[in-house]
Order: C-alpha cells, then sequence, then structure tokens
C-alpha cells in the first residue's frame, strides 16, 4: 500500500529553477552593455558640445550604475539615514 503522508527521503534530488548566483551573472552580462551604451551617449554629448546634457547624462548614468550595481546600496542607505534621524 503506498503510504502519501511519508514524508519525502531526504536524498531526494531538489526540484525546482536554481538561481544561486543569477544576480551575479546577470550583472557580469549586462555590464559591458551598460558601459557601451553610457560611452557611445557621452561621446554624442561632447562632440555636439552640450556640455550640460552631457554632464546631466554622466551623473544619471553613475547613479542608475551604483543602484544596479553595488549590492545592498539602497537598504545601507536607507538604514544610515534611518540611523541619522534616530529611528531603529
Amino acid at each position: 500500500m503506498l503510504d502519501l503522508a511519508a514524508p519525502a527521503s531526504p536524498t531526494a534530488p531538489a526540484t525546482g529553477v536554481n538561481t544561486e548566483g543569477l544576480a551575479d551573472f546577470l550583472r557580469s552580462f549586462f555590464a559591458p552593455l551598460f558601459l557601451v551604451i553610457v560611452s557611445v551617449v557621452a561621446l554624442f554629448f561632447l562632440f555636439t558640445r552640450e556640455i550640460t546634457r552631457f554632464v546631466q547624462f554622466i551623473i544619471l548614468a553613475v547613479a542608475i550604475g551604483v543602484i544596479f550595481y553595488v549590492p545592498n546600496i539602497i537598504e545601507v542607505t536607507a538604514r544610515a539615514i534611518a540611523g541619522a534621524l534616530g529611528i531603529e
């Protein structure tokens, strides 16, 4: 007779998708693409002598790069702000 309430054996292989290292893989895949796009757009602004747009674009690109490529930056920043304001 088959016992349906019995626990699964501990040696059973894990099922499902393994997402270990997925964030690192995506960062390593998109980082060169991001740098190429930023470089091309920055060169366009420099060659057309639009210095104000160039500076704005570089600031935005650095902010986006930090948010996506520095792990836990949003969490660390939020905790630092909360600590500075005296919120626990």
